[in-house]
């Protein structure tokens, strides 16, 4: 079985898994974070579906006097809009909902980078949705990157990794924050 096809059977399970455990849960405890106490931009994103839910951290943070970046899809590409709450700043795109403005084009300023994922392995290794998208991001930053997950979605076992794969620096789940050595 290739890498591909090992991750699209895992990507499968992990929907299945998600759809029977998805909960309330917030992620206000990702706010004790020193790296998100000390950041002034952080980028994050809209949850849909099942995802780990984004709306209280993001409101939070705002709350908090941060620059909040959201992205939406450019051709293969992420780029990152300065999203504030106000009325008529998302738009929907197919499943998900995409910030209006100018594109924020400074990144190397983002200092936090919060990311969807629908497993993390105990090496920070991250599974996605399967688009790419997030893989192409993580190479754009310089920043302390946290990926958001449910409690049962954190892998024993390595994932299978290709050579774009990027670990992330820590997961987050409603109760915990779990670093990874770098």
């Amino acid at each position: 079985m290739t890498i591909p096809e090992e991750k699209a059977l895992l990507r499968t399970q992990a929907r299945l898994d998600r759809r029977n455990n998805i909960s309330s849960a917030d992620y206000s405890i990702l706010l004790s974070a020193p790296e998100i106490s000390s950041a002034e931009i952080i980028a994050s994103y809209h949850s849909y579906g099942d995802e780990p839910h984004t709306d209280q951290l993001n409101s939070a943070l705002l709350a908090e006097g941060k620059i909040l970046l959201l992205p939406r899809i450019s051709g293969q590409l992420l780029e990152w809009v300065r999203w504030s709450q106000a009325e008529g700043s998302l738009m929907k795109n197919g499943k998900i909902h995409e910030p209006v403005g100018p594109a924020f084009t400074e990144l190397s300023k983002v200092k936090v980078m919060i990311v969807p994922a629908l497993l993390i392995d105990k090496s920070g290794y991250r599974l996605g949705q399967g688009g790419g998208y997030y893989d192409r991001a993580l190479k754009e930053f310089d920043a302390w990157k946290v990926g958001l997950i449910w409690e049962n979605e954190l892998c024993t076992r390595d994932l299978p990794r290709e050579v774009h794969d990027l670990p992330l620096d820590a997961a987050c789940s409603p109760a915990s924050i779990l670093r990874f050595n770098s």
